[in-house]
């Protein structure tokens, strides 16, 4: 991949954030305010959280659905363990348990699909069900308020800017300099450009997809505790992150056949996406109206960043007719 069509993504996210925040402070005085641009990158971590980790799963070439259910159940567990009134060390250990369910899932995840060699998005589709029911079962209703010191912590920054914000941005540029500059990078995006080639050349693809999964519902769970910042109380529907996670990391760079992607691009799709969210409100229209827009972006996505491959197998394919026609020719004369 030529080094124009790798920033293509990155440089296409930014436009569009700069643009859209350009009209919506043009026409809203509200959209520059500091409460409505903090609230704008609070609203932006559980999805970049999440789509982090769904960027690792896309780059070994496979889907992990199941996101949004685990968020929704990290949700749920967290109203249990980090419930008012809980001095720091039992938050501590509250914590603990919801990342603890973040984890078991990935191994459960990894297990069906690196070692009982099911589909990703089948394996994960199973997953989903189950944790979805779980969710349900432990609370067929929002109860259970969240630690409000859990959710000031989790919301702490400085001016309007959260900590977690500048963290995220420092993960996403230390991730992509691992994923370009480093050993284990390249056997990641190798996995997903060809798992047997890479196996003959003595990479350890079993190893690179178990722990890309895990990874990604690792991230999954701490997306849920901010969901849970948001929600504030045991909801067991949160959102469709599993597909918003995947938009964010296509419209950031990756590929859905595997092998390509950017986590900074993903953390700026994520931003841009959130952002419709945010303006659509101050303008007094539909919500409904971000869900087709992100369908239609995916699909622009798609064809722009493919586009260079697309425009080659059409020259070569027209290529094939002319020198079909030529020969053609010469045998008729």
């Amino acid at each position: 991949m030529s080094i124009s069509r790798a920033w293509l993504p990155l440089a296409l996210m930014t436009t569009l954030i700069v643009a859209l925040g350009a009209y919506a402070a043009m026409r809203q005085d509200a959209f520059l305010t500091t409460y409505n641009l903090g609230n704008l990158l609070l609203s932006t971590m559980p999805l970049a959280l999440v789509a982090i980790g769904q960027t690792n799963a896309l780059l070994v070439g496979g889907f992990d659905v199941s996101v949004a259910a685990l968020m929704t159940m990290c949700v749920v567990v967290a109203s249990f363990t980090l419930q008012p009134d809980k001095s720091w060390d039992v938050l501590l250990v509250g914590a603990l348990a919801v990342v603890g369910v973040g984890l078991a899932t990935g191994v459960f995840n990894a297990t069906l699909i690196r070692v009982l060699k099911l589909p990703s998005i089948i394996a994960t589709l199973g997953t989903l069900s189950i944790l979805e029911g779980a969710a349900l079962l432990l609370r067929d209703h929002p109860e259970g308020f969240i630690n409000p010191n859990a959710i000031e912590a989790l919301n702490a920054g400085v001016s309007f800017v959260p900590y977690a914000f500048i963290g995220v941005v420092v993960l996403a540029v230390l991730a992509d300099i691992w994923l370009y500059r480093t050993r284990t990078g390249l056997a990641l995006r190798a996995v997903g450009l060809d798992d047997s080639s890479s196996r003959r050349l003595g990479m350890a693809t079993g190893r690179t997809v178990f722990l890309a999964f895990v990874i990604c519902s690792l991230m999954a769970a701490v997306a849920g505790f901010y969901s849970a910042a948001q929600v504030q109380i045991g909801s067991p529907i949160i959102g469709n992150y599993a597909l918003e996670s995947i938009a964010a990391a296509v419209l950031g760079g990756a590929s859905l056949a595997g092998g390509k992607g950017s986590f900074v691009g993903t953390l700026l799709a994520a931003l841009f996406l959130t952002e419709i969210s945010n303006v659509l409100p101050l303008f007094q229209q539909p919500t409904e109206y971000a869900q087709m827009t992100i369908g239609v972006l995916i699909l622009l996505a798609l064809v722009l960043y493919q586009a260079p491959e697309l425009l080659a197998r059409l020259r070569t394919s027209w290529g094939g007719v002319g020198r079909l026609r030529t020969r053609q020719g010469e045998a008729a004369g």
